[in-house]
């Protein structure tokens, strides 16, 4: 299986409206590739306008299973009004919220990938307490606090399957980064010294790592 996108989905998570770099994403790419082998659905916590869910959702088709993308479509605290990656084209004037679900479907309609992505919406936390089944790739991407990715991490971590692989994003060692990075840090962090989880992959600011015990 082709572990690098086709032009056509390289070029749809290129135009679609998000943060992650280019050498980022072929790195997530790889790793949904890799996770799909195992037969199970491939989950993103964090979807924003879809950038990132692209190239989930074109690995789990490939795979012939379901990619499962979890985000309210309010935006995270750092893309509120007033903040660096707010971007006023997201807001609902009518109620004055940012509203990020109709670009997503967008995305995915001009990728041609809406039939094999169940958008979950809703707060993370929720959609985990209700969740039953495992998981083949976990990729976290949402709140940048510790209190967002401390709960995607507990949430979600404990359904990934054996041998299934948890991709982190934003992973910023730098205390400058506080308001940045340093949450999906800390938890990363965590993965590691839980005994669970084995890092295999390292690309800018993105972890993979695979589970490989208990304990999380």
């Amino acid at each position: 299986m082709a572990t690098a996108p086709q032009p056509e989905i390289l070029a749809a998570f290129e135009a679609a409206k998000g943060f992650m770099p280019v050498d980022e994403g072929l790195a997530l790419y790889a790793a949904a590739v890799e996770a799909g082998a195992l037969g199970l659905p491939l989950l993103e916590v964090g979807t924003y306008c879809g950038r990132s869910t692209v190239l989930v959702a074109d690995a789990a088709r490939a795979a012939g299973v379901t990619a499962l993308t979890v985000d309210h479509h309010r935006g995270s605290e750092e893309q509120q009004p007033g903040w660096d990656y707010h971007d006023p084209e997201t807001v609902d004037l009518e109620v004055g919220l940012m509203d990020t679900l109709p670009t997503f479907r967008r995305t995915l309609f001009k990728a041609g990938l809406e039939e094999h992505v169940i958008a979950l919406v809703g707060r993370s936390p929720q959609v985990a307490a209700v969740w039953g089944g495992p998981l083949g790739f976990v990729f976290i991407d949402g709140g940048h606090t510790d209190e967002h990715a401390t709960a995607d991490y507990e949430g979600w971590a404990p359904h990934l399957a054996d041998g299934g692989l948890l991709a982190i994003h934003d992973v910023f060692p730098d205390p400058k980064d506080e308001f940045t990075g340093q949450a999906p840090y800390r938890i990363y962090l965590r993965a590691l010294a839980s005994g669970a989880f084995t890092e295999i992959a390292t690309t800018g600011s993105l972890r993979v790592l695979r589970r490989t015990g208990a304990g999380i």
